[in-house]
């Protein structure tokens, strides 16, 4: 018999979760043709073993494997890609959802009274359990954002459980950005169409074991997606994040340069060459923490990465003074000519790391 419904999991050292995961679901799931998809980013602590040992003898349990270097919204549409399954639902790992909840869901879609059914946490009877504070105030906040790009209205928004067709996913998986941990957010906002939304109420549950992977940068992912959706078809959110960077840059190499020149009493040409070192590197370790955060660098791809980053900003500042001086003999203004360099060097160091700094190059797989 085929299956009816895919359950997606992304997993990152779950392994003390894994088989009370497939008993909750077992036991939830009585009467229904189902399988789990678990999505592993590079676990270290033999969580990726563990289940595919229990794959070999549970055709219901499915390894897939995950990108370490990116957001858990790429691993639930990994997950959802590798199904075939008619409905796809989405949870944690971490025991916080109720899996009980999921046959309820999977009436609602069957019955065709709603797109995408959600678990909710603050409607009704329902419960956040031990969520943090901080959290809730996001969760508040994004949902008043949401309201901007998103077709539908929901009070949950950054909610990592809900279950929707597999039409549903078909007809947004090429406008989704994957960026971040909320992938909710991301279907609701790239939806072509205002999506018919059912929210059931649950309780949030404690964390059966591990550690939380969640933190307040949730709240910055989730603010950079919603600008992706609201303005990055015309200018990519990453090459503003990338340029407010570079105008920070601007105010390091000014501040060390003062220092150095004028208050320790180099050379201005060594001055200015420290200056520059300083804010290029001020400007790697910013982009890699916020613009790339979901595929930033670690370990030997960092160091790898920054040299990297050195090469292309050397190169852009040639770039700058080139463009500026063929604007400026062409007979544009001199203010012109001036503010074509440095859009012509921050176009190139952006388009030339995006793929050598951030990129493939230096994956760490």
């Amino acid at each position: 018999m085929s299956v009816e419904m895919s359950v997606i999991v992304p997993t990152l050292n779950e392994r003390d979760n894994i088989v009370a995961l497939i008993d909750k679901l077992d036991s939830a799931l009585s009467g229904v043709e189902w399988e789990v998809i678990l999505v592993d980013h590079d676990s270290v602590e033999g969580t990726a073993d563990l289940v595919k040992k229990i794959e070999a003898t549970d055709r219901r349990v499915r390894y897939v494997h995950g990108d370490d270097r990116r957001g858990l919204s790429s691993a639930y549409i990994k997950g959802m890609l590798a199904s075939s399954a008619p409905y796809l639902a989405v949870l944690t790992a971490d025991m916080q959802h109720d899996a009980a909840l999921l046959p309820r869901m999977l009436e609602v879609l069957r019955t065709g009274e709603a797109d995408i059914v959600i678990g909710n946490r603050y409607v009704e009877e329902g419960g956040v359990g031990e969520l943090e504070m901080s959290q809730q105030i996001i969760s508040c906040v994004v949902g008043h954002m949401t309201r901007w790009v998103t077709k539908a209205r929901v009070s949950d928004p950054i909610s990592g459980f809900f279950m929707l067709g597999r039409d549903v996913f078909h007809s947004t998986v090429h406008k989704l950005s994957g960026i971040g941990s909320n992938i909710l957010l991301d279907i609701l906002a790239s939806s072509p169409r205002r999506l018919r939304v059912k929210e059931l109420q649950y309780k949030f549950r404690p964390r059966q074991a591990g550690i939380s992977k969640i933190d307040t940068s949730v709240a910055w992912e989730c603010g950079i997606l919603l600008l992706d959706k609201m303005i990055g078809r015309i200018i990519p959110i990453r090459f503003i994040l990338f340029s407010m960077v570079g105008l920070s840059g601007l105010v390091v190499h000014l501040g060390v340069l003062a220092i150095v020149f004028q208050l320790i009493k180099f050379n201005f040409e060594i001055s200015q060459a420290l200056a520059a070192l300083v804010a290029m590197t001020s400007n790697y370790l910013i982009n890699n923490l916020f613009t790339y955060r979901d595929i930033r660098l670690r370990g030997w791809p960092f160091f790898r990465g920054l040299l990297s980053f050195y090469a292309v900003c050397s190169v852009g500042a040639i770039a700058n003074v080139a463009v500026a001086s063929f604007v400026y003999h062409m007979g544009a203004a001199w203010w012109l000519a001036g503010v074509a360099g440095p859009v012509a060097g921050a176009v190139w160091n952006y388009a030339v790391s995006s793929v050598y700094t951030w990129g493939r190059p230096w994956s760490t797989f």
